[in-house]
């Protein structure tokens, strides 16, 4: 079939689909709430069906008040129960496929329950509705007359008591359907490498003799590709190796770090970015407007959403609203229900509304301190125990610390830098570092895949403060005493450098 007609009975197809959307944007509150009524009814004979008597919960309200909510730590059992291969628990099909991802205060990992309905209504029905939108709004696109760069996670699957775990993109590759294989490069054999270094060189190999029209990733793991394209190619720009790149489909970290870098690679005026807002429990958002840093939250993919202000998250008035319910502007914690038998989730994420009509969201941050600009997703809880673990070995005693990215400039890579003020320093601070990074390693299976070999994240930088650096910031901000504290983490260099120059 000749590419140019492949283009035409794609676009259509897609365009079709904006019909359906169209629903939801005109009626977002029906469509959630019938949604909500169809889950409750597909696992009312499930074991937590039976246990909440989802039979004869007829209303939100009801189901607000019968069921808890719960983070992933509340769920774990379960769901280990589940990758052990009892069926009927939370969801009625049986759950095959679990999605790695970093862990919480329990588990170095969590595993998230990956069901056939929420593979082909939620993670794929939203790769084709990106590219509905994208069309859509973009009438002369040549999207289809070539291929799209797809940079997953990648590793292998592997396979434990007739269930499936990895990282959720080899669970999408592993699935995909032959249209989407067929629109992209490189191919599943290279695309599922394990060894990152290998593979990378391996992809810009395959990559490069492709006519690859737009790009989908994690902007720091792209970055790095891109730069090994132009390194191999010895181009100066990446149109001079893909001339008709028109497009960058990005999520999974903050983008704002990396604009700059991405317009000197790409310095076309009229390329496109487009934002995605996916995690392993789900597909949440897509920009659905040009130039736009807005995302339209998608309410029918299966998943009902919940939140909950961030001035009452995790205190005693701590209550759920439904999406009818929320306000501009506030920032709140996202609490999902999916067809996955997720119910109640609190997934970690912090967002805001922009628009009501349609509802629309920007993502604030997650509900702990952390820092993910690089897509290790390191939390405080693995900063502290890994701190307490090495203070232990190195007979060290610690004040206070922060940390904070040092962000990608050119082919450098990133990193953290760790500002600590020790009570007992340690005797060797490069020793001392060594054993921090490893045992950062050990307890955030993302953070350890970052610094595999340094291909994202080179080792962390650690600054000695001088003493009573931490006590003297706060006094200089007026927030001595109370709950006032440095944040420990931050995706931001904000406190670091005005920590940093009143260090000196």
């Amino acid at each position: 079939m000749p590419i140019p007609l492949v283009n035409s009975i794609a676009s259509w197809f897609l365009k079709k689909r904006f019909h359906q959307i169209e629903l939801f944007l005109k009626y977002p509150n029906e469509v959630q709430n019938e949604l909500l009524l169809s889950l409750l009814e597909v696992a009312k004979n499930t074991e937590i069906g039976k246990t909440y008597d989802f039979a004869s919960i007829k209303d939100y309200n009801t189901f607000a008040e019968r069921i808890p909510i719960k983070n992933y730590d509340g769920w774990q059992d379960t769901i280990e129960r589940s990758r052990r291969g009892e069926n009927n628990i939370f969801w009625p099909t049986p759950i095959k496929w679990f999605a790695k991802s970093s862990g919480t205060t329990r588990a170095k990992s969590k595993f998230i329950p990956v069901s056939e309905e929420s593979l082909e209504d939620c993670h794929y029905a939203a790769s084709k509705d990106l590219l509905c939108m994208y069309l859509n709004n973009n009438e002369n696109s040549q999207l289809f007359t070539g291929k799209s760069l797809r940079l997953g996670g990648s590793k292998k699957l592997y396979k434990e008591n007739n269930t499936v775990f990895g990282d959720l993109s080899a669970i999408l590759i592993d699935n995909m359907p032959f249209w989407a294989e067929y629109s992209s490069t490189p191919s599943n054999k290279v695309s599922l490498m394990s060894d990152w270094e290998y593979k990378m060189q391996a992809i810009v190999n395959e990559t490069i003799k492709e006519n690859v029209t737009s790009l989908a990733g994690v902007p720091s793991w792209m970055l790095v590709l891109l730069n090994n394209v132009l390194e191999t190619t010895k181009q100066e720009s990446l149109f001079e190796v893909w001339s008709n790149l028109e497009v960058y489909f990005h999520g999974g970290v903050s983008f704002t770090p990396y604009k700059d870098q991405y317009k000197k690679l790409l310095p076309r005026k009229d390329f496109k970015y487009y934002e995605i807002y996916n995690a392993s429990e789900g597909f949440f958002a897509i920009q659905d407007q040009n130039n736009s840093s807005e995302l339209l939250l998608m309410l029918d993919y299966g998943i009902f959403y919940e939140f909950i202000p961030m001035d009452i998250y995790a205190t005693s008035n701590e209550k759920a609203i439904p999406l009818s319910d929320v306000k501009l502007d506030i920032n709140y914690a996202v609490i999902i229900t999916t067809n996955a038998g997720l119910w109640r989730y609190k997934v970690g994420d912090t967002i805001r509304f922009t628009s009501l009509s349609p509802y629309r969201i920007k993502i604030s941050g997650r509900t702990k301190h952390h820092i993910n600009v690089f897509g290790e997703e390191l939390i405080i809880e693995n900063a502290e125990n890994a701190l307490k673990k090495v203070c232990k070995r190195t007979k060290a005693e610690i004040v206070d610390f922060t940390a904070a990215p040092i962000f990608m400039k050119g082919k450098e890579k990133g990193a953290h830098e760790w500002l600590i003020e020790f009570k007992t320093p340690p005797k060797d601070i490069d020793y001392f570092n060594e054993l921090f990074d490893n045992a950062l390693k050990s307890l955030n299976s993302d953070y350890e895949a970052k610094r595999y070999n340094n291909i994202t994240l080179n080792k962390p930088t650690i600054r000695i403060a001088r003493q009573k650096l931490f006590h003297d910031w706060l006094k200089q901000n007026n927030k001595l005493g109370g709950q006032h504290k440095v944040p420990r983490l931050s995706n931001t260099r904000h406190y670091i450098d005005d920590l940093l120059k009143l260090n000196e």
